[in-house]
């Protein structure tokens, strides 16, 4: 019993902690609708940390998301069994990722770590809403255009900051795969 209105009291506590703006006429209303949206705005931006800099930078929308394309990576239908071929088809592969990185093409590249019933080898989420120029981008990949991966491509919509994490990631990685 003591552990329920100690809960009582808490939520209680808790729920007249929030703060409720009033419309220019006295309603409750939401944060700018009092005729001083500006100046409430600039407070609620500063407080939720929100650049509208940054945001345009990355081309967000109001929810900070975006449009990208997602290119699933699939075994492709060639089978080449000379090792120094497949090497160099893999090393072109990942010169290839790295290259589209750079240009800010890619955004996300991986493969996965266990095999599945769908036979996706990896992943690109590519910078892009149009899903002809990125699939423009993943022919440009060694061991696509010799068949080793095939594709799948989907429209997606994520974060607007996921092209971001690219730049601490030499920070954190010890060797190149």
């Amino acid at each position: 019993m003591k552990k329920l209105i100690a809960l009582l009291l808490i939520s209680s506590t808790l729920m007249s902690c929030v703060i409720y703006t009033r419309g220019e006429d006295g309603k409750p209303g939401k944060p700018g609708e009092d005729g001083k949206s500006s100046q409430n705005n600039s407070i609620v931006e500063k407080k939720l940390g929100f650049n509208q800099k940054l945001a345009d930078s990355l081309g967000a929308d109001k929810y900070g998301m975006k449009p990208y394309v997602i290119v699933m990576l699939t075994t492709g239908s060639a089978k080449i069994e000379d090792k120094a071929k497949m090497d160099e088809l893999m090393k072109g592969h990942m010169s290839n990722i790295e290259k589209l990185a750079k240009e800010g093409k890619i955004t996300v590249a991986g493969p996965f770590s266990e095999k599945n019933n769908r036979n996706y080898r990896g992943m690109f989420i590519f910078n892009t809403k149009s899903k002809e120029e990125a699939e423009s981008w993943v022919k440009t990949d060694p061991a696509v255009a010799a068949g080793i991966f095939s594709y799948e491509i989907f429209p997606w919509y994520g974060s607007a900051a996921l092209p971001l994490y690219l730049k601490y990631q030499k920070e954190i990685a010890k060797e190149n795969p």
